[in-house]
């Protein structure tokens, strides 16, 4: 009995830690809408100079590694150990594809002259820098999430390995797999939001 509390409150725990990730986000998405609104023409514009394809692949990425994970938690309570660490190993190396995509985004974008007050922006519309402003700040915060996302698999990757989480407690790997879906889930709103603004 006193096991099966310990693992509600770790799932309420990861619940409520959750809730504030999403407060967090929401409040910058709500930042962009007030911006949008002011300066919709060259959020258009500045929107145009991203590439959707990696947009895209991005996307398809993430999906993916969702499905992985929640693949592998599923595998975890059937006690398929193999298939459970495909799962999670898919979904780490998703992650990992995922930021080498944003790493050659990023860095085409800064070669360009496109980064938050360079010469090219500081010249041009305002509209236009503070885009990229939140275009920079929302996929940086979002790859830290990622990266935060992708080491807590690893660490449930090793615990499936050593069996230190089984098909009785496996509250960490659920925990995690939760967190990478959050994760997963705010990409799904990023994506529109920077890449199809119209």
């Amino acid at each position: 009995m006193s096991s099966h509390s310990d693992e509600s409150g770790k799932k309420l725990g990861m619940w409520l830690f959750l809730y504030t990730e999403i407060i967090l986000f929401g409040g910058l998405f709500v930042l962009y809408a007030v911006y949008f609104v002011r300066y919709a023409s060259d959020f258009i514009e500045g929107g145009k100079e991203l590439n959707i394809l990696f947009g895209v692949v991005n996307t398809i990425i993430l999906l993916i590694s969702s499905f992985s994970v929640a693949a592998a938690i599923t595998a975890i309570q059937k006690k398929e150990k193999k298939m459970a660490v495909t799962g999670l190993a898919t979904g780490l190396l998703c992650g990992l594809v995922f930021l080498v995509n944003k790493y050659f985004e990023w860095s085409h974008k800064i070669d360009s002259g496109i980064f938050p007050n360079s010469e090219k922006l500081v010249d041009g519309p305002v509209g236009q820098n503070i885009f990229f402003g939140l275009y920079y700040v929302i996929t940086g915060l979002h790859g830290i999430h990622i990266i935060i996302g992708m080491a807590l698999l690893f660490i449930s990757l090793v615990f499936v390995q050593t069996g230190k989480i089984t098909h009785e407690r496996f509250s960490l790997a659920e925990n995690s797999g939760l967190y990478w879906h959050l994760v997963d889930l705010i990409w799904i709103f990023i994506f529109p939001l920077f890449y199809l603004v119209i």
